[in-house]
C-alpha cells in the first residue's frame, strides 16, 4: 500500500494564486465568506443529488424561494418570479454565467428554427438553422462566442461607441442588412458590466430593436448585476422588460463561493423545451405540478447550490450586502482620484463600480512592460485588457475586506515600479541617441567615402579626354609640321604653274613618282 503524502507537499503556497488576497485586484471578485463556506459544507454532507423535484424536495424548492428572493432584491419584474401570480418565468441556479448565456442561446434557437418550420414546412432543419444570426458587441463576454459554436449558428460582433456600449441604432442596422440577405436574427446577448471595463449597453435601445425583429433579448450582468440589490444602480436596469433572460453572478461580489450563477427566464416553458429529455427512470408522479431542475441547464446531476445563497442573504441581510457593495464602489474611486491627479496616466474607462481601467501615457509596449514588472514582484496582481487597440491596466476592488490602506499601497506599487520604468527608458533613450548619432556619423563618413569616389572617378575620366584630346591635337599638329615641310622642300607641292610648265618634260622624268591624274600634282614617294 502507498504511504500518504505530507500536507505540506501537497499545499504549497507558492503554487496558489491567492484570490482572496488584499493584493489580488486581477479579474472580478471571487465571492467567498464563511457563511457560504459552510454551507458548502452542509451540502457536502447531505451530498443529494437534485435534478428533480422527487430526486431532492428541499433542494429544488429551496432554489425557487431563493431565486425569487434575490430577483425582487435586485428589481426584476414579477414576469420572471416564479411563484408571482400568472407567471410564467422563474429562476435557476446555473454553474457560470457561460451555462446561462448559452442554454438561452439553444432555447431561442429552438424557437426560431420552430417557427421558421411553420412557414417553410418542407425545408430540412439544417437548412433553416445555416439561416441563423445571433448578435453581440465586441465587449461582450467570449462565451457568447463559444455558445454560438457550440450552438452552430452565426454571429455578428457589433462595434461599439465611444462608451463601448452596444447601441440600438448599431443593432438595427446590422438586423436589416442580414434580413437583406435572407438570414433570420434571432438572438441578441446584450450586457451590463463588461468584463473588460464594465461598460453598460443600453437595454432601453436595444430592447425595442428586439421586440421589433422577434429576438431573444438575453442580458448578462455576471459582475455588475449583484451591485443592483443598491436600489442607486437599478437605473441600469432600465429597459429589462424588453428581455427575455437574464442571469448575474452572486459567486463574483456577493460573497457567495463559486459556483453560484443566478437565471431567469420569462417563460420557462420556452426554456424547457429546447432542453427536455424524459427517459422512463427519471419521470415520476409529481412532474406535472412541480419543477424539475434538469430540464433547465446542461447537466443532469445538480449539487445544493441554494444552501449558500440563502446562508449568505440571511446572515448578512439585504443592508450588509448593500454596505459592501458600496464600500468597494468608494475604494474604486479613491483609485480613480489617485490615477487622475497624476499627469502621467489616464483612466480608459467610466467607473461605475469597483474596475478602474487606466495606461501610462505612452505606446502599448510601455504599458505592457509596466504590467509585466508589477506582476513579476509578486507585489501586487492584475491583468490587462483591451480597448480601442489600446493596451490598458484592470484594477478591480476585489479583497472582501479591503480598505483605503490597500488601495494606497496599490499605487504606491504602481508609482514605484512607474518611475523604475521611465527612469530605464531614460537611460535607453540616451543611448538609442547615442547610437543613432554614432549611425548618423557612420552614414556621413560613408557618404564622404561615396562623394570621394564619385569624384576620384570624375577626375580620372576627365584626364582621360584630356589626354586623348591633347594626343589627337599634337598628331594634327605634327601632321601640319610634316605637311609644311615637304611643302617648302619641293615648290611644286603648293604651285601648280610648275607642274604645267613641266608637264610638256613629265615624259622625262623618273616613272616612279606617280602622278594625280585629276590635280596634276606629282606625289613624292
Amino acid at each position: 500500500m502507498p504511504k500518504p503524502t505530507a500536507s505540506s507537499n501537497i499545499t504549497h503556497s507558492e503554487e496558489v494564486t491567492h484570490w482572496q488576497h488584499p493584493r489580488f485586484h486581477a479579474y472580478f471578485p471571487a465571492g467567498n465568506a464563511y457563511p457560504s463556506i459552510l454551507a458548502d459544507m452542509l451540502s457536502d454532507a447531505i451530498g443529494c443529488v437534485g435534478f428533480s423535484w422527487a430526486a431532492s424536495p428541499a433542494c429544488t424548492e429551496l432554489e425557487t424561494i431563493m431565486l425569487d428572493w434575490l430577483g425582487k432584491m435586485i428589481g426584476l419584474p414579477e414576469d420572471f418570479l416564479c411563484l408571482s401570480d400568472k407567471s410564467k418565468g422563474g429562476g435557476v441556479i446555473q454553474g457560470s454565467a457561460s451555462d446561462c448565456i448559452l442554454v438561452n442561446l439553444l432555447a431561442a434557437r429552438h424557437s426560431a428554427v420552430k417557427a421558421l418550420k411553420q412557414e417553410k414546412p418542407f425545408v430540412e432543419e439544417g437548412t433553416l438553422l445555416s439561416s441563423l444570426m445571433a448578435y453581440c458587441s465586441k465587449e461582450a463576454h467570449s462565451s457568447v462566442e463559444k455558445a454560438a459554436m457550440i450552438g452552430f449558428v452565426k454571429l455578428r460582433i457589433l462595434d461599439t461607441d465611444e462608451k463601448f456600449q452596444l447601441r440600438g441604432e448599431t443593432l438595427a442596422k446590422a438586423m436589416e442588412e442580414d434580413k437583406s440577405m435572407g438570414l433570420k436574427p434571432f438572438f441578441v446577448a446584450a450586457t451590463l458590466g463588461t468584463t473588460s471595463c464594465c461598460s453598460f449597453d443600453p437595454i432601453s435601445e436595444i430592447g425595442p430593436v428586439c421586440e421589433k425583429f422577434g429576438v431573444w433579448l438575453h442580458v448578462d450582468a455576471a459582475y455588475a448585476g449583484s451591485a443592483l440589490i443598491c436600489p442607486e444602480f437599478q437605473h441600469l436596469l432600465r429597459g429589462i422588460e424588453y428581455a427575455m433572460s437574464f442571469n448575474m453572478n452572486p459567486n463574483k461580489w456577493m460573497l457567495v463561493n463559486f459556483d453560484c450563477s443566478t437565471m431567469w427566464v420569462k417563460d420557462r416553458f420556452k426554456l424547457t423545451q429546447a432542453l427536455v429529455v424524459d427517459p422512463l427512470y427519471l419521470q415520476h408522479s409529481f412532474s406535472d405540478k412541480s419543477i424539475d431542475y434538469r430540464h433547465w441547464g446542461i447537466p443532469l446531476s445538480r449539487r445544493f447550490r441554494s444552501l449558500k445563497l440563502w446562508f449568505v442573504i440571511r446572515k448578512y441581510g439585504v443592508e450588509g450586502l448593500q454596505k459592501y457593495i458600496r464600500e468597494h464602489v468608494r475604494l474604486a474611486k479613491k483609485f480613480e482620484s489617485l490615477v487622475r491627479k497624476d499627469d502621467r496616466f489616464v483612466v480608459a474607462n467610466q467607473v461605475h463600480f469597483g474596475l478602474v481601467c487606466f495606461r501610462l501615457k505612452g505606446s502599448n509596449n510601455l504599458n505592457q512592460k509596466l504590467l509585466s514588472s508589477i506582476n513579476a514582484s509578486g507585489k501586487l496582481h492584475m491583468v490587462p485588457a483591451s480597448l480601442s487597440g489600446n493596451y490598458v491596466i484592470r484594477f478591480c476592488v476585489c479583497a472582501q475586506h479591503a480598505t483605503d490602506a490597500d488601495i494606497i499601497h496599490a499605487w504606491d506599487v504602481i508609482m514605484m515600479f512607474t518611475e523604475e520604468l521611465l527612469e530605464i527608458m531614460k537611460v535607453d533613450m540616451k543611448e538609442e541617441i547615442v547610437e543613432e548619432e554614432e549611425e548618423e556619423e557612420e552614414e556621413e563618413e560613408e557618404e564622404e567615402e561615396e562623394e570621394e569616389k564619385e569624384i576620384k572617378e570624375h577626375v580620372e575620366e576627365s584626364v582621360d579626354e584630356v589626354f586623348l584630346l591633347e594626343r589627337k591635337r599634337k598628331h594634327s599638329l605634327k601632321y601640319k609640321r610634316s605637311f609644311f615641310v615637304r611643302m617648302v622642300s619641293d615648290p611644286k607641292l603648293y604651285n601648280p604653274k610648275i607642274v604645267r610648265a613641266l608637264s610638256s618634260t613629265s615624259s622625262r622624268r623618273h616613272t616612279s613618282d606617280p602622278v594625280d591624274s585629276e590635280t596634276g600634282v606629282i606625289t613624292p614617294v
